[in-house]
């Protein structure tokens, strides 16, 4: 992968595990420097172990509204700049009660907005003000879902979650509109199923795999991997995408242009 990120520093809200933490490797192999940000202490040290001298780790929940401006406090501090944010930090509100609509709860609702759509409100509010103190400009990726734009009625009837996901991008082309004039970009990419944590319900779920062999039918219909994502990623972080804002990039192997109908067997 090209050299995009030399001498820059990315400050990555979920980047200990999963989507966060590949892309983590990906922006340090591109030659940029990291903060990563995650709820897990131990898990945190163990990723900045293997990431290296590029990367520094912050603890804390990506619902607390001063967390982003602590970790570019640090990206600043141990590495002396900030250059770009990516938000990846999410997760299904099921088991809170989230479900179809008239299944919901307030619980559910409450608790999937707050960590799926408040917590990027803040990340990127954090990481925007920085950028205009900078005078710099600057990139900010958000992490969006396909279930934002193409539902599925079978497999993954989140509302809250997916009501969260569609916001995201309504808050990044606003953002993207705004402060284009600041060379401040905003884009979104927006994956389909891809194995994390996150989705170990649905990876044993051989039903629900099956689907997934229809839906997302790229590359022998698969499961996405983390690495997937990770060119678009370090992209539009780095000034290779410098004339892109306000988009959202479907990475789903397929899911939105596909029927996905489970063959009779």
């Amino acid at each position: 992968m090209p050299r995009d990120l030399d001498n820059k520093t990315v400050v990555i809200i979920g980047g200990t595990s999963g989507l966060g933490m590949s892309a983590a490797k990906a922006c340090i192999r591109a030659g940029g420097s990291v903060v990563i940000v995650g709820r897990d202490a131990d898990k945190a040290a163990e990723a900045v172990r293997s990431l290296g001298p590029g990367a520094t780790s912050l603890t804390g929940e990506a619902t607390d509204a001063t967390l982003a401006d602590r970790a570019i406090s640090v990206a600043l501090e141990r590495h002396g700049s900030f250059h770009a944010l990516y938000h990846v930090a999410g997760g299904s509100g099921r088991r809170h009660g989230d479900g179809p609509l008239h299944e919901m709860t307030d619980e559910g609702w409450n608790h999937t907005l707050n960590l799926n759509l408040s917590s990027v409100a803040w990340s990127n509010r954090a990481a925007v003000r920085q950028f205009l103190r900078q005078g710099t400009g600057g990139s900010v990726v958000n992490c969006g879902s396909v279930l934002g734009s193409h539902p599925s009625r079978a497999f993954f009837s989140t509302h809250a979650y997916a009501a969260a996901k569609a916001a995201i991008a309504g808050l990044t082309r606003s953002a993207a509109a705004y402060y284009a004039p600041h060379g401040i970009r905003f884009n979104v990419v927006a994956p389909g199923l891809v194995a994390t944590p996150m989705s170990e319900r649905a990876q044993a779920n051989d039903e629900i795999m099956r689907f997934i062999r229809t839906k997302q039918p790229l590359d022998g219909g698969r499961i996405g991997q983390p690495e997937d994502l990770d060119a678009a990623v370090v992209w539009l972080l780095s000034d290779e995408s410098r004339f892109v804002t306000g988009q959202v990039i479907a990475i789903d192997g397929g899911w939105s242009v596909s029927e996905g109908q489970i063959p009779h067997e």
